[in-house]
This record gives C-alpha cells, sequence and structure tokens, in this order.
C-alpha cells in the first residue's frame, strides 16, 4: 500500500506532535492530503504555524490546527491535553512522533534526562490523559515512534536519568527501546481491558536526514554526508512511510513498522524487526509501573 491509495481520513481527528519538521511535518501533510483534521503539536508555535502555512500551500483545502506542546514538561503536557479535549470529543489518531537525539545533558524541569523524559514520559503521559477519548472512538489508534538504535539499547533501571554516567546515545537508545517496549505492552493492556476499538501500533524511519541530526558532531555530520551517507539514508519523506502505514495502512494491534531494505535503513516500508527485549512482557510491566510513578498517573 502506497501513499497514494491509503484509505481517505476525511472526518478524523489526528494528532502529530512535533509536526513542524522532519518526520512529522512529512506524516501531517501527507494526513492532511488524505482530508484529516490534523492537530499539529509542537514547542514552538511560531515554527508550527510556519509549517502549516507551508502545507496549505501545497494542499489548499487542509484542515490544521496549531496547538502548544512541550514534552519534556509534564506540566505543559496536561496543558496540551486539556485544550485539545476542550476542542475537540473524538480522536482517531495519536501520533507520538517528537524527540530530540543525542543532546548535551540535561535535565527537564520535572528532574528526567532530557531524551528519556521527551522521548518517552511526555509520549506516556500524553497517551493516557487522552485515552478515554481515543478508545471511544471507533477504530483508532495510537502510533508510537522508535528507532533502529533500540536493538542496541538497554534499559538502565538503576540509572534512568543518567545521574551516574551519560552517554548521549546510550541515553537516546533507552528512549527508543523505551517507546517500543511502551507499544506492545499498551497493545497488551489494550487487549485485557477489552478496549477492542483501539489498537497500538509501533515505527521507525531507518535512517532519515532529519534535524535530529543536529547534536552530532559537526565533523562526523560532514564526513557521513558526503561519503556514505546517500547510500544509507533516505528523505524524511521517505522515512515518514512507516509512521504512515502504522497510522493508516493494514496493521495488527502491536504491529512496528519500518523499512525493508538493508539494514531497515532505507527501502519501502513493511514490518520492522524488533528484539526479545523490546516484546519482554515483564521488563515491559516494570518499566510501566516506574512511568506510571514518575508522571504520577496510573495507566489501565
Amino acid at each position: 500500500m502506497t501513499k497514494e491509495n491509503y484509505p481517505n481520513q476525511e472526518g478524523k481527528i489526528i494528532i502529530v506532535t512535533g509536526a513542524n519538521t522532519g518526520l512529522g511535518y512529512e506524516t501531517s501533510l501527507e494526513l492532511a492530503r488524505k482530508g484529516a483534521l490534523v492537530v499539529m503539536a509542537c514547542r514552538n508555535l511560531e515554527k508550527a504555524n510556519k509549517a502549516k502555512s507551508q502545507i496549505l500551500e501545497i494542499v489548499a483545502n487542509a484542515k490544521l490546527d496549531a496547538l502548544q506542546i512541550d514534552l519534556s514538561s509534564l506540566k505543559s503536557v496536561r496543558s496540551f491535553a486539556k485544550a485539545f479535549l476542550a476542542k475537540y470529543n473524538r480522536l482517531d489518531l495519536l501520533i507520538n512522533n517528537a524527540g530530540v537525539m543525542m543532546p548535551p545533558y540535561s535535565k527537564t524541569e520535572d528532574g528526567f534526562e532530557l531524551q528519556f523524559g521527551a522521548n518517552y514520559l511526555g509520549h506516556f503521559l500524553l497517551t493516557r490523559l487522552l485515552l478515554d477519548t481515543i478508545v471511544k472512538t471507533e477504530d483508532s489508534r495510537i502510533v508510537t515512534l522508535s528507532s533502529l538504535v533500540h536493538k542496541n539499547a538497554k534499559i538502565n533501571f538503576d540509572d534512568l536519568q543518567s545521574e551516574l554516567k551519560y552517554s548521549a546515545s546510550a541515553a537516546y537508545g533507552q528512549s527508543k527501546l523505551a517507546c517500543l517496549v511502551f507499544n506492545y505492552e499498551l497493545q497488551r493492556r489494550l487487549e485485557e481491558n477489552a478496549f477492542t476499538n483501539t489498537i497500538s501500533t509501533a515505527a521507525h524511519p531507518g535512517i532519515a536526514t532529519t534535524e535530529l541530526s543536529r547534536h552530532m558532531p559537526k565533523l562526523l555530520y560532514f564526513a557521513l554526508r558526503y561519503t556514505i551517507a546517500p547510500f544509507i539514508t533516505h528523505a524524511p519523506s521517505e522515512g515518514a512511510k512507516p509512521t504512515l502505514m502504522a497510522a493508516m495502512g493494514k496493521a495488527h494491534g502491536g504491529d512496528y513498522f519500518g523499512p525493508t531494505g538493508i539494514g531497515e535503513m532505507k527501502g519501502k516500508p513493511g514490518l520492522a524487526k524488533s528484539t526479545e527485549e523490546a516484546r519482554d512482557p515483564k521488563l515491559a510491566q516494570k518499566l510501566w509501573a516506574v512511568s506510571e510513578e514518575l508522571v504520577g498517573e496510573k495507566f489501565l
């Protein structure tokens, strides 16, 4: 199934976090082309409105709404959920896309390591706050973005916030493994609670040339860009295709999509491979309990 023959999304309401750039922008553009009302949930409203204008130049009749959210702030996530629920009474698709990759060490206002807080915990809370509306919406989905790096990652329960030792790449991997663990455990809990209207799916973009690489050392970035990058990377519009498949394509609960080329780095979208650790129910239950405690919300 290509983006051209996905089912029409007219009448559907969809949230895309991090919608102003990269994968989020391309995802929002395609969903707007399909007739959905896309809520562009972004940290910077000025950038969100600029992206909104760009989409309207391409899709003149696009239905778009820009709302502010900072996934690294639990207070901001709560404010966004409150604002969304005051305006809308259904949610067909929640796409947990926003993220930061390998920044210098910093903590969120809630005391979380930035990547674990923004990439994972913010989306965990957002999904929790919107779940009642999602499960009441027929054929709804929750799509969570992971990464190839989950395959070499571990959840370090002894140092979740990287306070004892910080590796930007290890912390990024941990956050993206947590996102994929969340996908599988969310599906288990939806089934256990007989929420048959809703499925959880996940996706990864392969290696896409997005703004996430801005924290990469400049020398390494340019060395890769002009040597092997063209052979192992693809454009954000291609990187967004697994997300679109997870959102609109034929899928079962818990399915995980990515590029199907060599090493899942690029290529046509299809089912992707995940590690045993990502699918481990015991690890998932432990992470879920810790996450509930950290965000202050019981969840399913």
